[in-house]
């Protein structure tokens, strides 16, 4: 999931309040965001593809995230400095943003990070896998959640979170078997529920490509 609107407790500050543009722009973003959890997906699977298809090295690879990661800080650091130009970023990305990200660090920053982090300290096949259960799980996980989920479960909803354990289970069972599939889909859930303060899109690929490594050792 790109966000955490989905627990109730928690209140952020908002000192867009006292920017009557950007409020308006902040409460357009909040609801179901099929967009954002396409973009969400597609981002992630592309990653994986690249990294499995193209013959990128480690380096090569972390050079390039690195680069789009100090580009994102660098957007946040100013965009949550001047309001005008998070009312922009709310503007331009309507679809794609969430409230949260108007007094924090916007996801894509998380997700570029974790995305970094996993390949950086995991074998390829694993950091693979672990950018996809990012890529699919948590989007499919939270929309169902936000549609259908009903029964409250670790600050979400039980359907939701059995989403996530099912198609992370699938997604590394199609890779590194059933065994691995069914533990890494119940820790990555696990993860995910009880990652915040920090975003799920920076614990879920490296405890996700971890659990994997750490039971290929095992096994």
């Amino acid at each position: 999931m790109a966000s955490r609107p989905d627990i109730p407790s928690v209140e952020l500050p908002r000192p867009e309040t006292e920017n009557p543009e950007l409020a308006s722009l902040v409460d357009r973003t909040a609801g179901l965001q099929p967009g954002r959890r396409i973009f969400h997906a597609a981002n992630g699977t592309l990653i994986a593809l690249a990294l499995t298809w193209l013959e990128v090295s480690r380096g090569m690879a972390l050079l390039l995230l690195g680069g789009a990661l100090a580009g994102l800080v660098f957007m946040d650091v100013v965009r949550l400095r001047l309001p005008g130009a998070n009312a922009a970023f709310f503007k331009a990305f309507r679809h794609l943003a969430s409230p949260r990200e108007a007094t924090g660090p916007a996801s894509s920053t998380w997700y570029t990070l974790g995305v970094l982090l996993t390949v950086a300290f995991f074998p390829r096949p694993a950091a693979v896998t672990g950018i996809l259960i990012l890529a699919l799980a948590d989007p499919a996980a939270s929309y169902v959640g936000r549609r259908w989920g009903r029964r409250p479960f670790l600050g979400a909803s039980l359907e939701g979170t059995a989403l996530f354990v099912l198609v992370a289970a699938v997604t590394v069972a199609v890779r590194h078997g059933w065994v691995a599939g069914a533990v890494t889909g119940l820790v990555t859930a696990f993860a995910e529920r009880r990652s915040w303060p920090i975003d799920d899109n920076l614990t879920v690929p490296v405890v996700g490509a971890g659990t994997i490594t750490l039971l290929e050792a095992l096994l």
